[in-house]
């Protein structure tokens, strides 16, 4: 499954699994498992097993027949390092991107411990970028454990943000992305919580991007729509 996609910070998602559990706190609100869901009432075959985990080896080696350069999400729809993701479909993944060499792929997970087990067995392409989602404070352990995989950019989504985010270390990391949390039960974010990343990744000099607003947002914050929020948006592999 590859699509085009409203996802800002990149231009395709392919997901050759689909299917997830919910482990933390931003999985609250999911929008993967509300998409899924809707996808199987309306018969999609891909979400027949609505959002447990599916394998689609159909889909593994679509990316080779992409003959122009894309960013690509890898598994929008699921955790390429959720326990149920066998290793050797992990490794058949992996392969693939390194073949896909014309592609750029960035993969993002909340499973850290995982990664960590299974990074030393996996090649790491200069094209794959990994990052990590960090929507509290008590998971910054997770961009720890991002430092020690071997991928050659290394990011960190503060998506959906939902605390303050103080003495963040940016150390060897190329990129951050943050932005409120999307959808009808959306939770707020304070502005003050994304200034903070903010400033860290200037004072870091780690590219900034910042996504979205989320839910319904307050007045004073649409008096700041001038406010500079993306010094510094691309990472500077792009």
């Amino acid at each position: 499954m590859a699509t085009n996609t409203k996802i800002e910070w990149t231009e395709t998602t392919w997901n050759p699994v689909t299917g997830c559990t919910k482990i933390s706190d931003g999985c609250t609100n999911c929008y993967a498992y509300t998409m899924a869901k809707r996808l199987h009432a309306m018969g999609n075959v891909r979400y027949k097993n609505e959002f447990n985990v599916t394998i689609h080896r159909d889909l593994i080696e679509r990316p080779l027949t992409w003959k122009r350069p894309r960013m690509v999400f890898v598994n929008s729809m699921s955790d390429l390092f959720h326990e149920d993701i066998g290793f050797n479909t992990i490794s058949e993944i992996f392969d693939v991107m390194r073949e896909a060499s014309q592609h750029t792929f960035q993969i993002l997970t909340k499973r850290t411990k995982r990664m960590l087990e299974l990074a030393p067995y996996l090649p790491w392409p200069d094209n794959v970028w990994q990052g990590v989602t960090v929507e509290k404070s008590k998971y910054h352990y997770r961009i720890n454990d991002l430092r020690k995989v071997p991928a050659k950019v290394k990011f960190i989504s503060f998506e959906p943000l939902l605390g303050p985010m103080p003495e963040i270390n940016l150390e060897n990391i190329e990129w951050a992305i943050a932005g409120g949390e999307s959808g009808i039960n959306a939770r707020p974010v304070d502005i003050a919580w994304l200034r903070q990343v903010r400033d860290q990744c200037i004072q870091f000099d780690v590219p900034f991007f910042f996504k979205q607003w989320g839910g319904v947002r307050k007045t004073r914050e649409r008096l700041l729509d001038n406010e500079s929020w993306n010094q510094y948006p691309l990472c500077k592999s792009m």
